[in-house]
């Protein structure tokens, strides 16, 4: 993915992916709806036996400081937390593949 494509494109892609990877896919529809900070997807994949949350930017986005606090406590808390960009797509692939994992 090395071309321009915007944040919600991205996102849209990713889902799509994820989905057909085997994952469920939790999305922020609407940030004014959701508390501050929130990452855009949680996901869970039953064989994998995997939870993941992710915060997706586009090529220059930056976190708030809601979202890095965020995303501090929940790994605080034991989760695991992508931030990932377009330019991260091998990663993503690896991850949602499963191959990505250390056990």
């Amino acid at each position: 993915m090395t071309t321009y494509i915007s944040e919600k494109d991205f996102a849209q892609t990713v889902v799509e992916t994820a989905e057909a990877l085997g994952w469920t896919v939790w999305r922020t529809w609407r940030s004014d709806h959701s508390p501050s900070g929130e990452p855009d997807l949680r996901m869970a994949h039953p064989v994998l036996r995997r939870v993941i949350w992710a915060e997706l930017k586009s090529y220059k986005g930056r976190l708030t400081a809601a979202q890095q606090q965020s995303i501090e406590t929940l790994m605080a808390a034991g989760a695991t937390v992508f931030i990932w960009r377009p330019t991260d797509w091998e990663e993503i692939e690896s991850i949602l593949s499963g191959t990505g994992f250390v056990q």
